[in-house]
């Protein structure tokens, strides 16, 4: 673990570091904030999953999170959205699928499934390497994310019963066996076998049983992919057969982007705060 990038905001540091990965078998990257708190104790930390064709570079320099983490004394952990690296298999003719577009599963389709192992990293290695490396709580930590990330962040939560205090999403991917995304994505990664996609479907894992834990999605309703790809009207279906907590905001006027996600993301680093401080 190599920190390559160190800038003071807040009272606290945003740093970004890279190291090989043992799950993606290449360099990865990532960001952490720390805030002023962790000079002194170690904190809980919130894990932000960004969205097709970001890095760790969006969120940081446009949700305007770090002031909030600073005041709320949690640390922000941003990894990056899929392996890279010119060994990293790829498909540079889409946006969707290759690098980019790791859409947190772990692939068992070649060419992708020697790098593509996104959730074990999200989930597994990079947790303990945060852990171990800086003043971060073992074992505290909640999860939220925009679009695809906000997708990984509900079947992160969803899948790993009891490893989070806290789940949220912007503008999540609610049902990606459905869409045009996360078809593309699921039969490349995953196989033809709609059945092995479920597992990575946060529609389907609720219907399926998952342990409870509430969810809290803001979605825009002048998001442009609303209709055709993000579909939470399946979720919040899904979630009242079940009797799962649920908090669906939608949200007038509001797009897809980051305006929007900077309109918002005090409210949920508060909700997250709150669990994570219990």
């Amino acid at each position: 673990m190599k920190q390559i990038e160190s800038i003071k905001e807040f009272g606290g540091y945003l740093n970004r570091y890279q190291h090989d990965s043992s799950s993606c078998h290449c360099m990865m990257t990532f960001s952490v904030y720390l805030p002023p708190a962790a000079e002194h104790n170690k904190v809980p930390a919130v894990y932000w999953l960004s969205g097709l064709t970001c890095t760790d570079d969006n969120v940081r320099t446009k949700a305007g999170a770090q002031r909030y983490a600073a005041e709320l004394g949690i640390a922000l952990i941003m990894p990056d959205t899929s392996p890279r690296g010119d060994a990293v298999a790829d498909e540079e003719s889409r946006y969707d699928l290759g690098k980019g577009a790791g859409f947190y599963v772990n692939a068992t389709q070649a060419p992708w499934a020697e790098h593509y192992q996104m959730y074990d990293y999200v989930t597994r290695e990079l947790p303990a390497l945060i852990e171990k490396e800086l003043p971060v709580i073992s074992g505290l930590k909640s999860i939220t994310g925009h679009s695809m990330g906000g997708h990984g962040a509900l079947i992160c939560a969803l899948k790993e019963a009891g490893a989070y205090r806290s789940v949220s999403a912007f503008s999540p991917i609610n049902h990606p066996s459905r869409c045009g995304w996360g078809q593309g994505c699921f039969s490349a990664y995953l196989g033809d076998n709609q059945q092995d996609w479920k597992a990575y479907d946060a529609t389907e894992l609720v219907l399926a049983g998952a342990e409870k834990i509430p969810l809290f999605i803001d979605h825009g309703v002048a998001d442009e992919f609303l209709q055709d790809q993000l579909y939470p009207q399946d979720l919040l279906e899904a979630c009242k057969k079940m009797d799962f907590p649920i908090k669906l905001r939608m949200q007038e006027g509001y797009d897809h982007s980051y305006h929007f996600i900077a309109s918002f993301i005090g409210e949920h680093l508060a909700y997250h705060a709150s669990h994570l401080k219990q």
